[in-house]
Formats: C-alpha cells, sequence, structure tokens
C-alpha cells in the first residue's frame, strides 16, 4: 500500500505556476470552492490555494487550507493519471461559507476532479 504524503513536490509553489493554471481556463465551481485544473506532464497531481481575506480572519484560512490539504493528500491516488498528458495542477479558491466538516471538503474536491477531467478529455477529443 502506498503512503499517503504531502510534501513538497505535491504543492504549486511559484507565481508561475499559479498562472499557468490560470491561463488554462478550466475551472468548475464544487459548492463554495471552485476548483481551476491544468495538465502538469508529472505523473503525480500537485494541489495549490489561493484563500485570500475576504474568506475571513487567518485562523479561519487556515483552517480551510488545512481541511483541503488532507482532503487531497487522501484523495491523491484517485485524481485521473495519463501516461501521455501527466496527472493535474489544481488551484482552489474558495468563497465565505461556514466550515462543513472534512468529509465534504473531500467530497467537493473528488466531484471537481472528476468533472474536471471530463472536460479535459473532452478538449482532447476535438484536438
Amino acid at each position: 500500500m502506498a503512503k499517503l504524503l504531502f510534501r513538497p513536490k505535491h504543492r504549486l509553489t511559484h507565481r508561475r505556476q499559479f498562472e499557468a493554471v490560470h491561463d488554462a481556463r478550466m475551472k468548475t465551481p464544487c459548492g463554495p470552492l471552485t476548483i481551476h485544473s491544468r495538465r502538469n506532464g508529472l505523473p503525480h497531481p500537485r494541489l495549490g490555494m489561493s484563500i485570500g481575506r475576504p474568506f475571513g480572519n487567518a485562523v479561519e484560512r487556515n483552517r480551510l487550507k488545512r481541511c483541503l490539504r488532507e482532503a487531497f493528500r487522501l484523495m491523491q491516488l484517485d485524481v485521473p493519471n495519463s501516461d501521455v498528458f501527466g496527472s493535474y495542477d489544481l488551484l482552489v479558491t474558495a468563497r465565505r461559507h461556514d466550515d462543513p466538516g472534512m468529509d465534504q471538503y473531500a467530497k467537493w474536491l473528488a466531484e471537481a476532479v472528476e468533472r474536471l477531467d471530463r472536460e479535459w478529455r473532452k478538449r482532447e477529443a476535438k484536438t
């Protein structure tokens, strides 16, 4: 059984990486979250988060980020992976909402990844 870790290689770290995900113009809303995606050509997915001050104070923003990182860590093996195109870079933004709990974040993230994978496959079929 593979260890489910969230290492630095699983993170979007530089502004250039965040901009590349935005420039791919593929996003889906899922509850109060909006998930942007881009094929990354790597054998593993990466996660980035952009949670601004309008979401809440630092405690609320950090709790949301911890929950999203944990949800991503647990589902990273379920993210589709292609030999040709690799896996996905995911960028999460959030609107203000009450904390629904870790399970709901995992559900929203999995649902969004499934939708985005379908859209990427449609886009690839057209070209």
